[in-house]
């Protein structure tokens, strides 16, 4: 037991659920399966990867809420279909998120029928390396691949097709936690002279024995915003180092699995993506014996470093703390960050008192959102 920095925080988490003791007692997987609440809306009907609905809660506990007599969400992996639904009227709102390209289109469409509201996003998207496989278990062809992407010039070309744009380190740029951009720029894979960055990465590669560079997999999940898309520009960045990776798109049961539970890869698509900023949540997968260290890497240092800033009230304090943790796991390239999210949430502007934050899994109880007359 100690004081936690982030304990209201963590108690405020959308993935925290209470089920009674009794279900619980009788079967221990019932909350997998069965859906219990207090909150706006009861359970309706789920298909499965198609829809899900609920009905109002005439119970709900805030006095004349929710507004809406029920929802229904539909639900596709699928870009263009998501749009799609958005300009049929199908459906008013996309939550998750709309590239640039999408947007205008849409706005082209419908004009002033549509709103977009555009946020930063508590999520980037970058690449584990298996640093318990040969070759990533040496440092020196761990930072090849880091120096050998440009993510400055990688956010400028996907920003309008990903939403991918913002270069940072392990904690968001712009938040209150982020590395100091001059800190930053010090550290492998940041350095703002890609040429240069290019000319570190062979060096590494045949010092490492490696002269002629090598063959690797790249697997992914099989959805192509911004998976995809993010995978095929980190290839052709790393055909310039000499680096030939091949694209391994996987259903995503697979690439959980591959990833996080058996760690058989050699590198894989991992975006980082929570629901608040907080070193406690965004840090916390570096530590050792993690399920969320897909990269299979042990270090005291982070062990350490992590476990104190959790226990450091003094924001000052813990912000030294933080920015040491994320120099040692860039440093040593145990994790690869690419690029953070921008999130364009759009809707038909007949949909009220949606505000979108951050985090696309936070603000979805849509307790006092309601619909205008056209």
């Amino acid at each position: 037991k100690f004081p936690s920095a982030s304990l209201l925080n963590n108690l405020a988490s959308p993935w925290n659920v209470i089920y009674p003791k009794t279900y619980l007692d009788k079967d221990p997987n019932y909350f997998k399966t069965n859906v219990m609440g207090s909150g706006p809306f009861k359970f309706k009907a789920y298909t499965r990867g198609a829809t899900f609905e609920g009905v109002r809660n005439p119970d709900y506990f805030v006095k004349d809420r929710p507004y809406l007599d029920g929802y229904k969400f539909f639900i596709s992996p699928e870009t263009s279909v998501r749009a799609a639904a958005i300009r049929s009227g199908r459906a008013y709102i996309e939550f998750r998120d709309l590239p640039n390209a999408e947007v205008e289109a849409i706005k082209k469409q419908l004009g002033d029928k549509i709103v977009v509201q555009t946020t930063p996003m508590t999520g980037q998207f970058g690449i584990a390396i298996n640093n318990a496989a040969k070759p990533f278990n040496d440092v020196r062809v761990r930072k090849a691949v880091t120096l050998g992407l440009d993510r400055y010039t990688a956010g400028k070309v996907l920003y309008g097709i990903t939403g991918l744009k913002l270069v940072g380190g392990l904690m968001r740029p712009g938040s209150e936690w982020a590395m100091p951009e001059a800190e930053l720029q010090k550290l492998p894979g940041f350095w703002t002279d890609a040429e240069k960055s290019r000319t570190e990465a062979k060096r590494l590669l045949a010092e490492a024995g490696y002269p002629n560079g090598l063959k690797v997999v790249l697997k992914n999940r099989n959805v192509k915003l911004p998976y995809q898309d993010f995978a095929v520009f980190a290839i052709q960045e790393w055909r310039r180092i000499g680096i030939e990776a091949e694209n391994r798109p996987l259903e995503t049961a697979a690439w959980f699995n591959d990833g996080q539970n058996t760690g058989n890869f050699e590198l894989i698509i991992a975006p980082t993506v929570e629901f608040m900023d907080d070193p406690d949540q965004f840090l916390g997968r570096y530590v050792t014996g993690s399920t969320q260290n897909w990269g299979r890497y042990s270090d005291p240092r982070l062990d350490d470093l992590f476990s104190r800033q959790a226990r450091t009230l003094e924001p000052a304090e813990r912000q030294k703390l933080v920015n040491e943790l994320q120099k040692v796991v860039l440093e040593n390239a145990y994790y690869m960050p690419g690029l953070w999210w921008m999130r364009n949430v759009v809707h038909w502007a007949k949909v009220k008192n949606y505000v979108a934050q951050p985090s696309h899994y936070t603000n979805q109880k849509l307790q006092d959102v309601w619909l205008s007359e056209d």
